[in-house]
């Protein structure tokens, strides 16, 4: 069974920066989604890339701060977040698809199949 395993969140001040990670398993077949989830909100996509990692999509609202990459070699993908603002307060999942298609610009949330257990990324003073 395909394992995804977060690391990386904590607090930091607005304007700094976290990386996360995503160790997975078997996973250069994979597109590698982000996704993040603030309390009462529905989760939405922040970033993907597809296996071969050729091809990445951000959501509008981290365009510029946000940057994904991956390293086949350690099966593991990463998300560079910089100038973190309140808003990006969220729980960050990764997840893994089997393809890569973007609707609107994004990787559709639908072909994520397996998902990690979430870390938490909080930004305040």
């Amino acid at each position: 069974q395909l394992q995804l395993v977060e690391s990386g969140g904590g607090l930091v001040q607005p304007g700094g920066s976290l990386r996360l990670s995503c160790a997975v398993s078997g996973f250069t077949y994979y597109t590698i989604g982000w996704f993040r989830q603030a309390p009462g909100k529905e989760r939405e996509g922040v970033s993907c890339i597809s296996n071969s990692g050729q091809s990445t999509n951000y959501a509008d609202s981290v365009k510029g701060r946000f940057t994904i990459s991956r390293d086949n070699a350690k099966n593991t993908a990463y998300l560079q977040m910089n100038s973190l603002k309140p808003e990006d307060t969220a729980v960050y999942f990764c997840a893994a698809a089997s393809m890569y298609v973007t609707y609107r610009g994004l990787c559709r949330i639908g072909d994520f199949h397996s998902w990690g257990q979430g870390t938490q990324v909080t930004v305040s003073s």
